[in-house]
Order: C-alpha cells, then structure tokens, then sequence
C-alpha cells in the first residue's frame, strides 16, 4: 500500500473520466471526481475480483447504482485490463463497450444495467439476499461473498431505493454494504434545495448500521471498509462526505460539472494540478496499473480454487450435485406437473398457485413473493412448502415484500443477476404501473424474472375502477424483450409457466384472473403464442374468426357455437396467450392464423381495443373496455361492459349485418 501511488491511481483515473467526458462531450465527471477515492481502494485492495474468471460465482458484487458516473468504473475496468482504451476513447459512442450508463449484458464487469436512480442498489438488496440463500444451501465455505453498492445523493431521493434497503435492514442482509457519495450535488443544483434528511439517523431507524466519514480520507475509507470484512448483523452504510468534482482546478463543488464535460481549459489545468502532462489524453502509466492490479492474479488463484472445490463437493454429495444440476446447469425435471380436468372451472391466479406450489418442491433455484397479497396472488402454498427467507432461515425461498411492488420488482432483477436463483413476485395487474420502469430493465438486462399479476381487469369487480385493470396488458405488451402472457385457463397457464422456465434470455409476465374461468378442451400452444383453439366446421373455409385472450376465450367459444347455424362456413376462434411468441413464427404459420379470407373479423379483450385492429383489419369488430371501469360485481360488469357470450353474439351481428 502506497499513498502515492493511489493519488497517482486516482489522478490517472480522472484524467480519462476528463477526456472521455469531453471527447464525447456529453458524460457526467464530477459524482466520478468525487466517489474516485473510496472506488479505487474499495477495487485495489477489497474487491475479490478474477479477471481472468469475470464469471466466477463467488466473486465480490460492485453495483454502481448511480450509474451516470459510468466512467468511473470503465476507467477502473482499464486498468484491470478488462476494456481497452481503445473503447474509453468511444465512450457513449455507436457500437461500443463504453455505453452512457453500464450494462452488464454489454461490457465485461458490469454485473447490472443501472439506469434509473435507486434501481441499482435495490438490485444489490436481490444480490445480497441470493447470496445469503445459497449460503445457507452450499456452505459458507462455498459461498461467502460481499454485495458493495456505490450510491449518490439522487438515488436516496429515489422511493425504490428507501423500499429496497428498508427490506435490507429488516431482513439484516450483513454481506450488503452501501456507500454513499454525499457531495451535495445534483444537477440543478444543492441538494438542501429537496432534502433534509438526517441519513444516519434514517437508516439506523431502518436497522443499518451507519459509519460517517470524509469520503476523500484515505484511513477512514479503509478502517471503514475493513470493519466491512467483520462478523456483522446488519448491512452497512458508509456515508461518505465529499467534494464534487474534487481536485479539479476551479470548479470544485459546481453543480455544473455533475451532468456537463469540463471545458478544455479546466481539463488542462486540472491535468496540472493532478500532476498529469496537461497536453496527453487517455495516459495511464504502467507504474500505476502495476500497482492498481498486483491483488488480481491471486483472486485469480482463488477463483480457480474455488471452481476446483466446487467441483470435488459435487462429486462427493449427490444433494449438492443434484442442487447445482438444477440451479447452474439448468437440467430440471417437470415430471409431475399438476393436471386439470377439461370442463371444470378455475381462476388462472388459482392454477398459477397450484403449479407455484409444484414449482417449490421440484425446483430448488425458484425463489420469490408477494406485495402482501399472498391469499390473491395464490402464493400461500408456495410459502408454505419453501419456508419463509429471514434471519433466522437463510435457506428459505419465499420472501415477504410488503407493500412495495416497485422495489420487489428491482429486488427480483438482483436476485437473477446474482445467479442460479429464477425470481418471481407478485402484486395486482393495477400495480404493474408502479413497478413498470424494473420490469422494463428485466427485459433490457435479458433477466429471466416471472413478473405475476393476478385480478387483470374489470373483473375484479367491486374495488371499482382504481384497482381494474383497463389500458395495462397492452401497454405491457408495448415492452421490448418481455413475453407478456394472458392464459384462457388452467391448462394455458400451465404452458405458459414452462414457456417462463424455458427463456433464458427474457422475463416473462402472467396477467391472470381473479374469477373463474371453463378449463377448455382441445389443443393448447402455448409455445406458439397464437393457435386455433375451437372451429363450429373445420373442414369448411372460414367465415367468420374470433381473437380473443383470457377470460375472453370461453366467450368467444359460446359466442361461436351460438353464431354456428348462421352461415354454412366456419367460425374459427384463436387464443392468443402471448403476442411476442406469435410475432417469433414462420409467416406461413402466421398467415394462418391471421385467417385473411374471413368475411368477418371479431376481437373480444376485456381491456382497451387499441391494437386489436392488427387482427381485425378495417372494419372489424373490437370488442373491449375503452373507458375506466365500475364498482360492481364481476357479473355485472360482464354484462354491463357486453363481455358475456350473448352480448357478443348481439354485437356481432348489428356490426356485420
């Protein structure tokens, strides 16, 4: 350890946050100015990191909630050889590794896609509790590593934030450590302009443990960060207070440096006052990376040591090899999947529970909850059977969010970025709208989260139209990279989690009803996304076709058979439980099911009509609930809404006669 030598790591460091920032003019150097100092001794001398293995399960997390400071970790990712400067010459350019904000499916040690403020450290709170889980499972020996969070002022403004790290505090997550970077600064200016919270005193009410420090003071990052690697049981907070943009020549403490490159001339005269040659660009010195990087090749050893025992304990356990098969390797057996009997009649929210329940006892790595909705989001039994994750059992599965869809949702994305863990959770479909913004990273971060949302429309019924339904499967299915799925039934429901368990690479969604609904005969394909699900005359040439999804696939089916003795052709009904899957087939297939010969073309969503018209074509018949709903019974709300099977009828043949 050298105190000049770090000051030359962290003058380096802010010469390329300089030059990348103003080369790209755009970028964000001051919150990186002044995290630099805790960064890079938390990378030199803390982090258990293998380069060499940037895969290596039981490494050290480091999640840069505040993600604008990207150039703060891509300039600590140079130096551990992991990008070439090459690439921090194209910060936020076209097609390169050096993106605006992180993302971990792009640069190689970014282990989360940190946007938005307060997401980040909710996904080191799902980290930290995967990590504690398999703790639990495999062995401290096995699994003993640490979730560090870097934090700024704006994502503690952030309710996602405070959500995720109340649950932390409550369920004591002691390998979670959180520093905060309070300069005070926000782009508009002061942050004593929005706030006034006594944090220390805030996240010791939240069951934290606090240590405040000057942020730009070596010893005390140290004596805080080796207090870090001690037997604790709380998270840990280090509030670490500090300059923005330290060390620049004149404009430290300037809001303006915290979302605008330096001018060259700042640039220049900071390079001087660092004690960089103020005409070089990009220079790193190789003294200083020597000196950055001399812990890794032994975290490399490590790394593979690891590998190796884990490799032994395998072989001398069959519960932990068969563990490992299915929670790494992803061989799982789904032998005895529940069954359910044509004709009878089941919410999909019920089957859902049913197959959850069938999930915990087969599937080790599934591990999730409910925003405190557990007897109608159907999760109970799945509880029941895993047990509940705490402080007092590690080993459980079934976590116990609260009221807090928002951070569930972000918690669940952690879970799955930590690894061998497939997340779920639970809420209303009403509430997808406060937890939208974590599902969308679900899917820009390829994450295979089951995002579950039981009592999906108007059918809800007598909470009236604040907690119905109306305008969400469809602004869902608006998401890129989500398969978005609204099951007819029991048996849909059924496919539709399988099809979750079978996409690596992508979240899955279920919108699922609070009423019951026919458990259908005939095919199910789900896989397909769109499928012929009934026909009055197969044999004939369609005349009329049906597109529904849900609860709506009964309807349509009646609707069908009542219309059957009006024309000599066939009336064909498609259940479209997946638009994403559909839009993935071969065009003949699709072409198929568009059904383009049908004299007549029918919609029936019980949600708004708005995108339908892709099936209906001018002229078609949309079938849907435009307008916010009614407190009533469900009942009355079909028939008031004209969603029964002799409404549509009626509505069909005013529209086409």
């Amino acid at each position: 350890m050298s105190a000049q030598l770090d000051q030359r790591v962290i003058a380096e460091l802010k010469g390329l946050v300089m030059d990348a920032t103003r080369k790209a003019n755009s970028g964000h150097p001051g919150g990186a100015f002044s995290s630099s100092d805790f960064a890079v001794i938390l990378f030199r001398d803390y982090l258990r990191f293998a380069p060499q293995m940037p895969e290596w399960h039981n490494r050290d997390r480091f999640i840069l909630s505040a993600g604008h400071e990207s150039m703060l970790l891509y300039s600590l990712l140079h130096f551990m050889d992991l990008l070439p400067i090459e690439e921090l010459e194209n910060f936020r350019q076209l097609g390169s590794l050096t993106p605006g904000h992180p993302e971990n499916h792009l640069t190689p040690g970014v282990e989360a896609t940190t946007g938005p403020l307060g997401q980040g450290v909710s996904m080191a709170v799902g980290m930290a509790i995967g990590s504690l889980h398999q703790q639990a499972v495999l062995g401290s020996d096995l699994i003993n590593n640490t979730i560090y969070s870097l934090v700024g002022d704006g994502d503690l403004q952030e309710d996602v934030a405070l959500g995720s790290m109340q649950i932390a505090g409550h369920l004591g997550l002691s390998n979670l450590v959180v520093y905060y970077d309070k300069n005070d600064i926000q782009i508009s200016g002061t942050t004593d302009r929005v706030s006034s919270v006594d944090f220390k005193g805030l996240f010791e009410a939240m069951q934290w443990e606090v240590h405040e420090i000057d942020g730009h003071d070596h010893a005390a990052i140290r004596a805080s960060l080796d207090y870090s690697q001690t037997q604790r049981q709380k998270p840990l907070l280090i509030i670490g207070t500090t300059v923005m943009a330290k060390g620049a020549a004149t404009m430290e403490g300037s809001h303006k440096t915290h979302g605008e490159p330096l001018k060259p001339e700042e640039i220049a005269a900071t390079k001087t006052k660092l004690g960089l040659d103020p005409e070089a660009f990009f220079q790193v010195s190789d003294e200083a990376k020597e000196y950055f990087t001399a812990k890794l090749d032994t975290y490399n050893l490590v790394a593979d040591q690891w590998a190796q025992k884990l490799k032994a304990r395998r072989a001398a356990d069959t519960n932990i090899d068969l563990y490992c098969e299915q929670v790494f390797d992803g061989k799982i057996n789904l032998s005895e999947l529940p069954q359910f009997e044509v004709g009878g009649s089941l919410a999909t929210r019920v089957a859902f529970g049913k197959v959850l329940e069938y999930f915990g006892k087969a599937i080790p790595g599934v591990m999730g909850g409910s925003a405190d909705l557990e007897p109608s989001n159907n999760t109970g039994a799945f509880a029941a059977v895993v047990g509940e994750f705490n402080k007092a059992n590690r080993a459980g599965r079934n976590l116990a969010f609260g009221v807090r869809e928002f951070p569930m949702a972000a918690i669940c994305n952690g879970m799955a970025l930590y690894g061998g863990i497939l997340p779920y959770g639970a809420t209303f479909l009403t509430f997808s709208d406060y937890s939208r913004n974590a599902i969308r990273m679900s899917a820009i971060q390829e994450l295979q989260v089951l995002h579950v949302f039981t009592h999906d429309s108007i059918f809800l019924g007598e909470d009236g139209p604040t907690h119905q339904s109306i305008e969400h499967v469809m602004s869902l299915r608006t998401i890129p990279n989500l398969l978005v799925f609204r099951p007819a039934d029991a048996r849909e429901t059924v496919a539709s989690m399988i099809q979750w368990l079978q996409e690596g690479h992508r979240p899955s969604l279920l919108a699922l009803t609070r009423q019951n609904v026919p458990t259908l005969a005939g095919p199910v394909d789900v896989a397909r996304g769109a499928y012929i699900k009934f026909e009055t005359q197969p044999e004939a040439p369609v005349h009329t076709v049906i597109y529904a999804s849900g609860s709506e696939v009964w309807v349509a089916i009646a609707a069908a058979e009542a219309l059957a003795g009006e024309t000599d052709g066939n009336i064909r009904v498609v259940s479209l439980p997946c638009w994403e899957l559909f839009d993935e087939q071969p065009t003949d297939y699709q072409q198929m099911i568009m059904s383009m010969e049908a004299q007549r073309r029918i919609s029936i969503e019980a949600g708004v009509t708005l995108g339908w018209q892709r099936f209906t074509g001018l002229g078609g018949l949309n079938i849907g609930v435009d307008t916010f709903g009614l407190s009533a019974p469900g009942d009355a709300l079909a028939e008031y809404f004209g969603l029964t099977p002799a409404k549509v009828v009626e509505r069909i043949q005013e529209h086409f006669s």
